[in-house]
């Protein structure tokens, strides 16, 4: 058993290196060189080394600021949050200043390098290696405290937070001259980066747990139910309904899965009945026993509550 917890503990600490050192590099390979910036902390910091030609070093700032944010990640997000979170903000902060100084040919300028595609390919890095962090457990500090706490108690996407709070940040570049990383153009440059990776963070975190309805009209739906309530372990519901042209009653079965067991279901239904008729719509949030876990912000109000009452 301790043998097994230490593998786990192991392996997160390993994908959360592997992720650290993918977003380290989206910034000191593509958009770094090509003074290009984005969104949550290390957007913001990277502005501010455009700004001051590098009097204010990202590196710097990147971890000092992060010192405040750790405490609230401590409070909220408990303390395996919080040294998961130490150790990728100190393992991202070393990378920062060693990629560039000891591996300079890591960096992509290359002027036949048409930029959006600097654009994408660092955005869409940004995104996986922010994504794989975030799955073990850590985050990179910064925003990412921000949307975990967020996301701890409300309904709200990590990849929302980082879209809302980015707009912000990523507009602050209409205040650095152009020749610096800043202007309209690079600003453009920096919204399409904060798209990819709001998008793709959503979906590296989110794709194991979308959800989608299927409404299955067949003849055979007693056969079917079974097979998903006692082989796919998911819940049925059975709804009266009635063929208006036949004007027969039947059953019409309603279920909801994650994403993933979607293509083995159909076919299991289609082995089953090959006349079977099912329609597919995707379902946006499940809430409840086997999904997720209703979020209202009133664990919060009641911790604070339990605290003043001591």
């Amino acid at each position: 058993m301790k043998t097994s917890k230490v593998l786990n503990v192991l392996w997160d600490y390993f994908l959360m290196t592997l992720g650290t050192l993918i977003f380290v590099m989206a910034w000191t390979s593509f958009l770094q060189p090509n003074n290009l910036a984005s969104g949550g902390l290390t957007g913001l910091t990277t502005i501010l080394d455009y700004a001051t030609q590098g009097r204010i070093p990202m590196d710097v700032t990147y971890a000092l600021l992060n010192i405040l944010l750790l405490v609230a990640g401590f409070l909220f997000l408990g303390k395996t949050f919080g040294f998961k979170t130490i150790y990728v903000i100190a393992l991202s902060s070393a990378l920062f200043w060693i990629l560039p100084e000891y591996f300079p040919n890591l960096e992509v300028v290359d002027p036949e390098l048409d930029k959006i595609m600097v654009v994408l390919i660092g955005g869409a890095m940004e995104s996986i290696g922010i994504g794989m962090i975030l799955l073990r457990g850590g985050s990179t500090g910064g925003t990412d405290i921000v949307a975990m706490i967020l996301n701890k108690y409300w309904p709200i996407s990590p990849g929302k937070v980082y879209l809302y709070s980015d707009v912000f940040i990523v507009s602050s570049l209409l205040l650095v001259p152009a020749e610096q990383g800043g202007g309209l153009v690079n600003m453009i440059y920096a919204y399409v980066v904060m798209l990819v990776f709001s998008f793709g963070v959503d979906y590296v975190l989110l794709g194991n747990k979308s959800s989608v309805q299927l409404l299955v009209f067949s003849k055979k739906y007693k056969e079917i139910a079974d097979h998903i309530i006692y082989d796919v372990q998911r819940g049925v519901t059975a709804l009266q309904s009635v063929g208006w042209y036949s004007q027969q009653e039947s059953k019409v079965l309603l279920i909801i899965l994650r994403k993933y067991q979607m293509n083995e279901v159909i076919n299991e239904i289609k082995r089953i009945d090959k006349d079977a008729f099912v329609s597919v719509s995707s379902a946006n949030s499940v809430y409840g026993e086997g999904f997720e876990e209703i979020k209202t912000g009133l664990v919060i109000k009641k911790k604070i509550n339990n605290k003043s009452e001591v």
